[in-house]
């Protein structure tokens, strides 16, 4: 998972191994081996990655997921696996996602008096 992200964000961002290595001054070979999953990268080079890429050390280890906007504004929040998954669901019931979408705050409330 680590080699696949690091290769998604790399491609994401329009670089080449080359200019990833150079960002973080380790070799075009390392990048390489990363991403295939022959090396494992050290805690510095993670650290690194993850100030290149704008992404938290868990987002390499497969903790937490990072959602985008659609219309690709700059922006990232960490999202845990069960989050996604509970969205997922959400979408799935495609009554329960229009209401949500149409007044999130309304159907929060809802949900949240039907609690009390």
């Amino acid at each position: 998972m680590l080699g696949q992200r690091i290769k998604a964000l790399r491609k994401e961002r329009g670089l080449t191994q080359q200019q990833l290595g150079d960002m973080i001054n380790v070799t075009k070979v390392s990048i390489c081996c990363y991403e295939n999953g022959t090396r494992t990268p050290t805690l510095q080079t993670l650290i690194d990655l993850g100030r290149v890429f704008g992404v938290d050390l868990n987002y390499f280890l497969g903790i937490d997921t990072y959602a985008v906007s659609e219309d690709k504004a700059p922006y990232q929040i960490p999202m845990s696996n069960e989050e996604v998954e509970f969205i997922m669901e959400i979408r799935r019931n495609n009554r329960l996602y229009k209401r949500l979408i149409e007044n999130p705050k309304r159907l929060i409330q809802l949900m949240n008096n039907e609690i009390k």
